[in-house]
């Protein structure tokens, strides 16, 4: 059945307000990329071939994952009550997990997807690399997958930053997706969040190095979205004007210039087109026609702010983490953000920032993470007081497992973090110096996936 045509700008802002939720609807979603890298000789995993990502995604299909195809091609897997796996550019592998209640089902959810790409992996002779950047390879070493909108992408990205290929091929993160109750809360979690990417870009920080050089920079994956495109990412100051809410981040996302349309499962090249256009019927891709809610959902990807908004909020600032890092990004979020009392106090640490200096600091913690400031504040000291919050707020949800635990222990490996200062960066240029002798072949063993 054909979507009907917009035909009025509220339906734009209407499709956000229907994400609005009572709290004992909010529901956690985690999304993780790894690198796929061959074990023989550490290459990056091409698509096709006996040890490529398409054979991956073919021997996942014996745990249920159903293939979806993209010109004949398997692309992703989707599983009835598990999300979805699907590739990003450079042969990432992403898990978008379920919609899950718990930070213990999500959990479990991490360690049954490790479990099973371990099996896939180890009969396929490869392995996977958990770290925001790739340390290795050159971006003309990398394979593309064949998906049609990556191929729009990669002729346009050149066209408004410089990094922007080498965000598409080599970055990785992981992420989180959390609901919110009305537009007031939807603005107070938007602004907390805004604020807060930066010190977990910090915590998270894993990525000095660039084809085998340390770069100058602790989270060089930060650093490459930050010469992306400037039109659709990064930090977006007008969250934290008086008239933000849904009808202020419509009028955003219809100035991010668009990259597709998708008709009859084929992808229309747009790239630098206006969606204002498209609504006023003269999208030069597409004359005289008018979009749908299902155009309005395809752009709604397009853009990549450190914090967006679909019919929810994902936090885009963490580079991927391996083993704890995977919970712990989750239960930071949720902690502030799902507990009343815990996002009013969140609220109150963050409110005295000036957009200048909030600004400031992206740049800033790329380069020295923890140690970067804010308000006259170490990173590392306002990390310390928002993971006292985040516990407490776990612990007022008193969401237990089987053994009684709370879920306030997923933070502890941020907690050492924070309280040590030292990020896993700094610790791998330490390595690399010292019990590598200079060398990075090490790390695709040592933090492996």
């Amino acid at each position: 059945m054909t979507a009907p045509p917009i035909r009025d700008l509220s339906e734009l802002v209407d499709f956000f307000a229907a994400g609005c939720k009572p709290p004992s609807d909010w529901r956690i979603g985690t999304e993780h990329e790894k690198f796929v890298f061959r074990k023989a000789d550490l290459t990056p995993a091409p698509y096709e071939g006996p040890n490529g990502i398409r054979a991956i995604l073919e021997a996942m299909e014996r745990f249920g994952w159903q293939p979806v195809l993209e010109e004949g091609k398997p692309i992703a897997l989707t599983q009835a009550g598990f999300g979805s796996i699907t590739l990003e550019p450079g042969g990432q592998l992403e898990l978008s997990g379920a919609p899950l209640k718990t930070l213990h089902e999500t959990c479990v959810e991490v360690a049954e997807h490790r479990a099973q790409l371990r099996t896939v992996m180890d009969a396929l002779g490869l392995g996977l690399l958990n770290l925001g950047f790739l340390p290795k390879w050159s971006r003309e070493d990398m394979p593309w997958m064949p998906k049609p909108r990556y191929r729009i992408m990669r002729d346009y990205m050149p066209t408004r930053g410089e990094l922007g290929l080498d965000m598409m091929l080599r970055t990785c993160t992981v992420q989180v997706n959390l609901d919110f109750e009305s537009e007031a809360d939807m603005v107070e979690k938007f602004r907390i969040s805004m604020a807060l990417q930066p010190v977990i870009t910090a915590m998270y920080a894993n990525s000095p190095f660039v084809e085998g050089k340390p770069s100058g920079y602790l989270s060089y994956r930060s650093h490459a979205w930050m010469h992306t495109d400037p039109d659709r990412c990064g930090f977006l100051p007008f969250v934290f004007d008086a008239d933000m809410g849904f009808a202020r981040y419509a009028d955003y996302m219809l100035d991010v210039p668009m990259y597709f349309v998708r008709r009859d499962g084929k992808y229309i090249d747009a790239a630098g087109q206006s969606f204002r256009d498209f609504l006023d019927c003269k999208l030069p891709a597409l004359p005289g026609e008018a979009p749908t809610l299902n155009d309005w959902e395809d752009h709604l990807t397009t853009a990549f702010p450190d914090v967006r908004m679909k019919g929810f909020l994902e936090m885009r600032g963490a580079g991927a983490g391996g083993g704890p890092y995977l919970c712990a990004l989750p239960a930071f979020w949720v902690g502030l953000l799902y507990d009343a009392e815990a996002q009013r106090a969140a609220l109150e640490l963050v409110q005295d920032w000036e957009i200048a200096e909030q600004q400031a600091l992206r740049g800033d913690v790329a380069r020295d993470a923890m140690q970067a400031k804010i308000h006259g504040r170490r990173v590392q000291d306002v990390a310390k007081e928002a993971l006292g919050i985040a516990r407490a707020g776990l612990r007022r949800r008193g969401c237990c497992d089987p053994s009684g635990r709370d879920e306030s222990h997923f933070l502890d490996v941020l907690d050492a973090a924070a309280e040590g200062g030292v990020t896993l960066a700094e610790d791998l240029l330490a390595r690399y110096t010292n019990r590598w002798g200079g060398r990075i072949e090490p790390i695709y063993e040592e933090c492996a996936y």
